[in-house]
């Protein structure tokens, strides 16, 4: 049989929908209306930043202006002041423990590899765009969030478009809790436990299925507890690692405080440098910098995707103004902070790297890719041993651990209120139905981390691309319908916009 007369196995009919969503691409190929000079326009890309900037705008550029107040804000919020669940901080430590994963070690290390070291000033303007978005939701999750039968509050896009866009757009939050139920599935379960196993492996030189074992039990004992528990937990674990991971870095950049002004050309003369990629026309090295750049900031950081308000929706606070700042804050944390410091690390520390059968100086000149460039980095920054394991590898390792291990956490409550809010338009829904519910999924989801830590990756990916697409437009069409009300909360207006609720027999007795 011909080559081209071969049949399209699922794993290239998946990849090429994938491809079309992030890289603007169809069998391959740009599309001559998605397409700037034959260079691809990815339509998520256009989507997030056009939703993101009309936000930012219409904020008048609200989340730079309040970053310094936020930040203030950040010391005061370990206690609550009003209804919710979790205090402020713990809500935006459990959103972060969501955030902060394997993009932020191995997505960044991706995005230099396919767009070269300016991707990263367009993931820095990605981020700031991001923030907007991030603000609107999580504003948004505290103006409208429901109240159970028992005074449990919860919330988030599902819940916004229901209460602030009314009955009729019923389909739109099922649609957004399809999209999220399978993006937790996949790239909040699976991919994640593959990546802790692997971890594990390297490390202790554990079994991949021995590692999804004791990673799922632990992560059982956490999430039995509900959101208390996880919220609990993502409090003590993400500020300290993340502070340790921070500290690191500047400890490996005062190191090779010499090269840094070296590092900061290579970013910006990349962003901007019209020079032509090989065989391109001039202004293509840009183009592939924007898109990596894009692409990999804005799924480190959840901005759009709807994720993080279903965390800061349950935050003991009335004010959504504030809650807003926390949420802007956590995309600021995640990509401005962390993720430059992983890049940072990759681009100035030297040491002694091959790209084939060359030796380079950086790690991101070389063969590493993934992770791997990352724990490279760092390995060479601080080469001594410990358990015959560089101690730059054994920090990027355990960082990297710990980080999913969190993520495990949080993306179980995502699918929790996605599956909980699916079950509740069913007639007759009740509180003791859903906390049935809430228990065969959370023993599903540790099913899901032992078989997902061996799972081969090729096809789980590309679907977690299109899972995330579909979990992130219905809440970018929600947003885009409901800025006028965000712009309104950033005025402090904590009423603003229409409220659509009515009594019903089944849960939460507010839709």
């Amino acid at each position: 049989m011909a080559a081209q007369d071969a049949p399209v196995s699922l794993v290239d009919r998946v990849t090429n929908v994938s491809d079309f969503i992030w890289g603007g691409t169809w069998n391959g190929e740009a599309l001559s209306w998605l397409s700037i000079n034959g260079q691809p326009i990815p339509p998520m890309t256009l989507i997030l930043l056009g939703i993101g900037m009309w936000i930012m705008i219409g904020l008048r550029f609200y989340p730079i202006v309040k970053l310094g107040s936020a930040f203030k804000g950040l010391f005061a919020s370990r206690k609550g002041e009003g209804a919710g669940e979790i205090s402020p901080f713990a809500a935006l430590s459990t959103a972060l423990s969501g955030q902060v994963g394997t993009g932020n070690l191995a997505g960044v290390a991706t995005a230099i590899t396919l767009g070269g070291p300016g991707a990263i000033f367009w993931m820095w303007i990605t981020a700031l765009i991001g923030m907007a978005l991030a603000f609107a939701e999580g504003s948004l999750a505290i103006r409208y969030r429901e109240k159970t039968s028992d005074g449990v509050y919860r919330g988030g896009p599902m819940t916004y478009i229901m209460m602030g866009l009314g009955k009729k757009w019923t389909w739109l939050a099922i649609v957004f809790c399809i999209g999220t139920l399978f993006s937790a599935l996949v790239t909040g379960n699976s991919i994640q436990a593959n990546a802790i196993a692997d971890g594990m492996n390297e490390l202790f030189g554990i079994e991949e299925w021995i590692g999804g074992l004791v990673t799922a039990i632990l992560v059982f004992i956490v999430i039995i507890g509900g959101i208390k528990s996880i919220g609990g937990v993502a409090e003590k674990i993400i500020p300290f690692m993340a502070g340790a991971y921070i500290i690191m870095a500047v400890i490996a950049l005062i190191l090779n405080f010499g090269d840094l002004p070296e590092t900061f050309a290579l970013i910006f003369d990349g962003a901007f440098n019209p020079q032509a990629a090989t065989g391109g026309f001039a202004g293509a090295a840009i183009m592939l910098a924007i898109r990596a750049g894009v692409a990999r900031g804005l799924f480190s950081n959840e901005a759009g995707q709807g994720s993080t308000p279903i965390a800061h929706a349950v935050a003991q606070t009335s004010d959504p103004q504030a809650q807003g700042r926390m949420a802007m804050l956590g995309t600021f944390i995640d990509t401005i902070v962390i993720c430059t410091m992983t890049a940072l690390v990759m681009l100035t520390v030297k040491g002694e790297f091959t790209a084939g059968d060359e030796v380079v100086r950086h790690a991101w000149n070389s063969d590493l890719q993934g992770f791997a460039m990352t724990s490279g980095a760092f390995a060479a920054a601080f080469p001594f041993e410990v358990f015959s394991v560089p101690l730059g590898t054994l920090i990027a390792s355990i960082a990297l651990i710990l980080f999913v291990f969190t993520t495990l956490l949080t993306w179980s409550y995502y699918g929790e209120r996605a599956i909980t809010f699916i079950y509740d338009r069913i007639p007759g829904s009740t509180r003791a139905g859903e906390k049935v519910l809430h228990m065969i999924w959370r023993v599903l989801w540790c099913v899901v981390i032992y078989l997902g830590s061996t799972l081969d990756l090729t096809l789980v990916w590309r679907m977690g691309d299109i899972s995330n697409a579909a979990m992130a437009l219905p809440n970018l069409l929600a947003l885009l319908l409901l800025s006028g009300v965000v712009f309104k909360l950033a005025r402090g207006e904590k009423d603003a916009g229409p409220t659509h609720t009515a009594d019903t027999p089944e849960e939460p007795e507010e839709y």
